[in-house]
């Protein structure tokens, strides 16, 4: 048995009160008693080493608002209750979150069975978190996750960092293909949620006239052809997170729904008066501008005040083509490591080169171009060549840009090291980023 997760029996029945901890004591469990629901609530937290093992029937608050107050607090604490045979209790009890309903009167094996069971998973509920919190502390996961040393990359690595630590509502807006659901992917795994569902829902890949049902699930008989009864995927991601992708192209109707579910953190199936709680977080994206289309009646105010609580802005890659060299780099490595084939040389005049492009494909443009570039039909000089259409100052420019930005980056900032490899005087470097935009600090690791 694990000693370490305590049992708290919360009964105002002394006598039984009293048998069921000497039963739980003898099988070798760590016990705490108590008859006030009040206390045991007082105990309940997340880091909480313990479980619940509640009566439904007791003064006061009675055990189903313990289940539901404790739940609040912990969505994955074990809350075990005990009552007299009553279906509809029973079936309530497990739809508001508990982990198990025993009836009375019970046997000893059936009480140290449950128990059994709900210490292994709060252990292994409790070992997860810490997991997740190590990984969430390191930086640099993120940094692999989302690549770039420019100041857009840094501002957007420090707004996600500060999401994480809470659990609110969050939209991610961007051009296609700068890594939205990256980032919706990285808010979910470095949280403390992070070993919970992650379920992601395509706006624009789910017919129209089956949404609703794919999103909210439905009863038998809601409609013509359902025979059975099935969870739909928001059910899924229940104490999770909800990751809506392009939901520029849900329908009005689904709007106001999704609104309630937003605000209730509860959905009801089809065909169903019962509420279903979620208790997850919502993460949407969109490729448009939603407050236009807001304005334009294309989109409900209300619901993007809803999810817009804190909002994630993601640059184009033209915007941050400091970036591009580093990122290529790191794309080559992942496709390589893919197709289990050595990473191919780099060289840093090829790196720069790709900067003169405007990539309007962004991040998984760029990617394409890695995987060619792994499997040797690049072709990208040849293209580079046939589009592109800026002046020969500008060309200049960007590869001189791109260049002193490589170096910086390989040199970690030390401007030293930096003029004496490109082979100009301290001066002049100055003189080029400053008129480039350069900041050394940028380019140092941790600042």
């Amino acid at each position: 048995m694990n000693a370490s997760i305590e049992v708290l029996l919360v009964n105002d029945e002394e006598d039984l009160r009293c048998a069921t901890s000497q039963t739980l004591d003898l099988a070798g469990f760590s016990v705490r008693t108590t008859d006030s629901t009040k206390e045991a609530l007082a105990a309940v937290s997340r880091g909480w080493h313990g479980i619940l093992v509640t009566d439904i029937r007791m003064p006061g608050m009675d055990g189903m608002t313990l289940l539901r107050k404790a739940i609040a607090i912990d969505p994955d604490l074990p809350v075990l209750l005990t009552g007299h045979g009553d279906v509809n209790l029973a079936v309530d009890a497990m739809r508001d979150g508990a982990y198990d309903f025993i009836e009375k009167p019970f046997s000893v094996e059936r009480l140290l069975d449950s128990i059994t069971r709900a210490l292994e998973k709060r252990q292994l509920t409790l070992e997860n978190r810490q997991l997740h919190s190590s990984v969430a502390n390191r930086s640099d996961d993120l940094e692999t996750r989302l690549v770039g040393r420019s100041p857009l990359m840094l501002a957007i690595r420090k707004q996600i960092r500060a999401v994480v630590q809470t659990c609110v509502d969050v939209l991610i807006v961007g051009e296609t293909g700068t890594g939205k659901e990256l980032a919706a992917q990285a808010i979910h795994d470095l949280s403390s949620e992070g070993d919970r569902p992650f379920v992601a829902i395509n706006c624009a890949a789910i017919p129209a006239e089956m949404m609703e049902a794919e999103l909210f699930g439905y009863e038998v008989g809601a409609f013509a052809g359902a025979m059975r009864a099935r969870a739909g995927k928001f059910e899924h991601a229940r104490n999770g997170t909800i990751f809506l992708d392009d939901i520029e192209n849900m329908q009005p109707y689904l709007q106001a729904k999704l609104l309630r579910a937003v605000q209730e953190r509860a959905i009801t199936r089809l065909g169903s008066h019962e509420p279903i709680a979620l208790n997850a977080r919502f993460i949407a994206t969109s490729s448009v501008d939603l407050e236009r289309a807001a304005d334009e009646n294309m989109f409900r105010k209300d619901l993007l005040y809803r999810l817009n609580i804190a909002t994630l802005r993601l640059p184009p890659l033209a915007d941050r083509g400091e970036d591009i060299p580093a990122l290529f780099a790191h794309l080559v490595q992942i496709v390589a490591t893919q197709l289990r084939v050595p990473a191919p040389a780099l060289s840093t005049s090829y790196l720069s080169s790709l900067s003169l492009r405007s990539w309007p494909g962004n991040v998984r443009e760029l990617r394409n171009a890695a995987e060619r570039y792994v499997l040797g039909i690049d072709g990208m000089e040849e293209h580079l060549a046939a589009t592109d259409t800026t002046s020969l100052r500008e060309r200049v420019r960007a590869f001189e840009r791109q260049a002193i930005a490589a170096e910086l980056q390989a040199q970690n900032g030390s401007l030293k090291a930096v003029y004496q490899v490109l082979g100009i005087s301290r001066k002049s470097l100055y003189e080029k980023m400053q008129k480039l935009g350069l900041n050394r600090k940028d380019f140092r690791e941790g600042d």
